[in-house]
């Protein structure tokens, strides 16, 4: 009975994979070109259509994701087809997509000489007009978003910027892959796009072709696409598309195949050739199902590279990757010397690869720390689910014996202080820079106090812990004196005071007192210090020490924010009301009054929108002036009990090492040294 039951059950699901395989998905567009010009029905022309298609997919030489065959001799009957797969897809992927394409060019444009049919993964065209590596542009289709852009000048710039970089590098690609993705910030918006030509054009075509392209979003439709946040252009020889969410696939690791069982071969024809195709069709169907059985458990198999890594979840927490310390070992190179990049009181920070290819930093703590396996574990989970572009990610962690490791993403351009306090370095990022700076970090410390599953006040921003990717957009680090706040609760007090002087709101750093609004306050002089391209506490006049904020204050107050601002800035920058606009911003942020700071999302509102107008900030406190010394100890404040004090750090000590001593446990004593990764 058993038995009988799983073959019932396995012939069912042969059944249902049949029927799947006949059913095909419908085509984003397709086009039956040349109405006009038709073939009969078993004609030479279909025989070589049917006999080209059919190879496309099954032809294992081809692993780059791009056909051109043709079938026929030479003359009217003859039949050239193309099959472009997305640069980002997987090889089965890919196979598929064009396996599909196939059966269903073939149901929409019954008898068709000409026709293209698109996939979101892949294209397909047939033609009797040989079109091999020869730019053709009198085919173009168009898809847009109806949702219009905030600030249309500002998008549009920034799409324009994007597209010309991503077609340039397609078009210097090889003959086998001619593909570029990136992104593109506009404003608090980012723009993610894609581009991609026929491998067989010439750089010069390709090129051309991508220009034409991005032409048609100003010129096409009477001004329809121009300004909307999303669309996709395709021309015969080449396409772009355009959102403000990730739609590609960043890397993507071609997987091998294993190539199918051969085809069984035909049973004798009988006089019933119904039976026979059913016949073919169950055999064929079990193949596919045996394949699939085997290719999946492969997959699976592979992704669990010989148990080096696990996925760690415990008590409903978001998930987090558990490394073997043998993986991490490797990647490290046995934590050599030359891979290490920082030492501090924590321990070490290295530079590691992992067998995927991708960087790392990672965290080794001293041996010597206190923290045990249960709070290492909580403090990980905690970290672990927050997850925003503009926050440093932590891909996982590992605990074995005595070894306590924590694997950061590599990220390559330093902090904002390497930049912005170093004359020769600072006239690398301009206001454009700069103001995207401004805006990552603004939509970071909005995740954390108000987008984010937990409800977290950072307590130390600063310019060394704004860190810098590849693209120059801002990630906060360090979140060892991160505190976690209930949805309604408001503000905390805490009887020890950690941080870092010229940061800290009056409010905290005088009572020990502390809300989202002292974020707000960092963020402020941060604004500030991004913009005058110099250090709270920086400024000198007749041999006295001044502090930023009345600087900045009096300069504005009197007329006078030009002189202020930074000179590399005041020589280049071309919209200065938007940094005027920032500079207001960065009062307003610092006021002394808590109630007078804004919230991180009207500071949003204010950054993306110029019709919002802004308040006179009033003067900003002065009670840390006395205290922009250097100094490494923590200061205690008054003894103020709070019974609701909640560290995301699990260690009894939540300190600085910057600015304080270690207690070499923290988690975010590991992040802060991130930065050190391009600075061995």
């Amino acid at each position: 009975m058993y038995s009988l039951r799983l073959i019932v059950l396995f012939s069912f699901s042969c059944v249902l994979l049949s029927s799947l395989s006949i059913a095909q998905p419908d085509f984003l567009y397709q086009s039956c070109r040349n109405t006009e010009n038709n073939y009969t029905a078993n004609s030479t022309f279909q025989k070589n259509l049917d006999s080209l298609l059919s190879s496309l997919a099954s032809n294992t030489q081809i692993d780059y994701g791009y056909y051109n065959f043709s079938a026929g001799q030479i003359g009217p009957d003859q039949v050239h087809a193309i099959a472009l797969c997305r640069g980002d897809i997987l090889l089965n992927e890919c196979r598929g997509c064009v396996s599909n394409s196939g059966r269903k060019i073939l149901q929409v444009c019954p008898n068709q000489k000409e026709a293209i049919g698109i996939y979101d993964f892949c294209i397909l065209r047939y033609s009797n007009r040989s079109s091999f590596g020869v730019l053709d542009e009198e085919f173009i289709v168009y898809t847009w978003n109806t949702e219009n852009a905030s600030h249309v000048n500002l998008f549009s710039q920034a799409l324009g910027n994007l597209t010309s970089r991503l077609r340039t590098a397609a078009a210097s690609g090889t003959s086998l892959l001619k593909f570029a993705t990136g992104n593109q910030t506009a404003g608090i918006i980012t723009i993610f796009g894609l581009v991609q030509c026929m491998p067989d054009l010439s750089a010069q075509d390709c090129d051309d072709c991508l220009a034409g392209t991005f032409q048609q979003i100003r010129s096409c439709c009477d001004g329809q696409i121009e300004g909307k946040i999303g669309g996709r252009i395709v021309r015969g020889s080449c396409y772009l598309r355009f959102e403000t969410y990730p739609f590609y696939r960043v890397t993507a690791a071609t997987l091998a195949q294993l190539p199918l069982p051969p085809s069984p071969e035909a049973p004798p024809a009988t006089e019933n050739g119904n039976t026979t195709r059913k016949v073919v069709i169950i055999i064929v169907s079990i193949l596919i199902f045996m394949a699939v059985v085997v290719i999946t458990s492969i997959f699976l198999y592979c992704r669990r590279p010989k148990q080096e890594v696990k996925n760690f979840n415990e008590n409903g927490g978001q998930e987090c990757v558990q490394f073997r310390f043998a993986s991490i070992r490797v990647a490290t190179h046995n934590f050599s010397d030359d891979n290490k990049l920082g030492q501090g009181g924590f321990g070490a920070v290295y530079k590691g690869l992992l067998q995927d290819g991708q960087a790392i930093a990672v965290k080794r703590l001293a041996r010597n720390s206190a923290q045990g396996e249960v709070e290492f574990k909580n403090e990980v989970l905690l970290v672990a689910r927050l997850q925003h572009r503009n926050l440093v990610r932590l891909h996982g962690f590992c605990f074995e014996g005595t070894e306590k490791l924590l694997v950061y993403e590599f990220v390559p351009n330093s902090s904002l202080d390497q930049f912005l306090f170093d004359p020769s370095k600072r006239s690398l990022i301009d206001w454009e820079i700069r103001y995207q700076i401004i805006v990552g970090i603004a939509r970071g410390v909005l995740y954390l106090h108000q987008d984010s599953q937990l409800r977290v006040i950072h307590r130390d921003l600063k310019a060394s812990n704004i860190l810098l990717d590849d693209q120059m957009n801002a990630k906060i680090s360090d979140f060892g004196m991160a505190k976690l706040f209930q949805m309604d609760q408001t503000q905390d007090a805490t009887s020890r005071i950690v941080g870092t002087l010229g940061y800290m709101a009056p409010e905290y750093a005088m009572h020990g007192c502390f809300s989202a609004k002292s974020d707000v306050f960092s963020f402020g002089v941060l604004v500030l210090e991004i913009i005058t391209g110099r250090q709270n506490g920086s400024f000198n006049s007749e041999d006295e020490q001044e502090y930023l904020l009345t600087n900045a204050w009096e300069s504005w107050n009197q007329g006078r924010t030009l002189n202020l601002i930074d000179p590399i800035l005041k020589r280049v920058v071309s919209r200065r009301d938007v940094l005027i606009r920032c500079f207001h911003i960065g009062l307003l942020c610092v006021q002394e009054k808590v109630a007078d700071r804004p919230t991180m999302a009207s500071v949003i509102l204010m950054l993306s929108s110029d019709s919002f107008v802004l308040p006179l900030p009033s003067r900003p406190p002065y009670c840390m002036h006395s205290a922009m010394e250097e100094q490494e100890t923590s200061r205690p404040a008054q003894d103020i009990p709070s019974s609701r004090e909640q560290p995301i750090s699990t260690s009894s000590s939540l300190t600085n090492h910057e600015s304080y001593p270690s207690d070499q446990s923290g988690i975010g004593h590991l992040e802060s040294s991130i930065k050190e990764i391009s600075n061995p």
